[in-house]
């Protein structure tokens, strides 16, 4: 029997068969991942996803397992070492991008939250079960039109509302998976 998954799932890569069928459309509520996820996201704009996820290992690693104090206090040194580093994106914005979101998020901490509880929030906690004929998703929504412009209020970047929709997408927040999936909601 064959198992069926969404289209957009490569067969040929087991990395994307795994998140694929592990992650995607998972509620996470670790607040490592879902800093990971937020800059892995961003650093995705104008790549594909696929090409993020191969290189999620060695993001880990540059990026001292996203360590969001350790990369708040990056250097120049430490930044010209990330943009030699061929194992990531080497993309001064994103670079930079990272920087910023390791310090506006350690600025949500010192509010008192989490970025679990703030992500969250904007479903109440629940993940929104979608049921798009034919794989047809939408890029982006009026809800991450709204985290997104919330994220950069805060001052996140590389958070636009396409970005922020494959993130919450990524994260659970949204189970977007086709409806003959054997992971989409129903069927789980």
């Amino acid at each position: 029997m064959t198992t069926i998954r969404c289209r957009w799932a490569n067969p040929a890569n087991p990395l994307y068969v795994h998140y694929h069928d592990h992650e995607w459309g998972v509620a996470c509520h670790d607040e490592n991942r879902l800093f990971e996820m937020l800059n892995l996201e961003g650093a995705q704009a104008g790549l594909s996803w696929e090409t993020i996820l191969n290189k999620r290992a060695n993001y880990r690693a540059a990026f001292d397992g996203w360590d969001a104090e350790k990369i708040a206090c990056y250097d120049a040194a430490k930044v010209a070492q990330l943009l030699a580093d061929p194992g990531i994106v080497r993309n001064k914005l994103k670079v930079a991008a990272a920087i910023t979101n390791a310090q506006a998020y350690l600025r949500l901490r010192a509010e008192g939250t989490t970025l679990d509880k703030y992500v969250w929030d904007f479903v109440a906690g629940e993940p929104l079960v979608n049921h798009w004929a034919n794989g047809e998703r939408p890029a982006r929504t009026e809800l991450s039109d709204r985290l997104a412009k919330d994220l950069a209020r805060r001052g996140f970047k590389f958070v636009g509302s396409t970005i922020v929709y494959a993130y919450m997408q990524g994260i659970g927040m949204v189970d977007d998976h086709d409806p003959a999936c054997f992971r989409h909601a129903p069927t789980r």
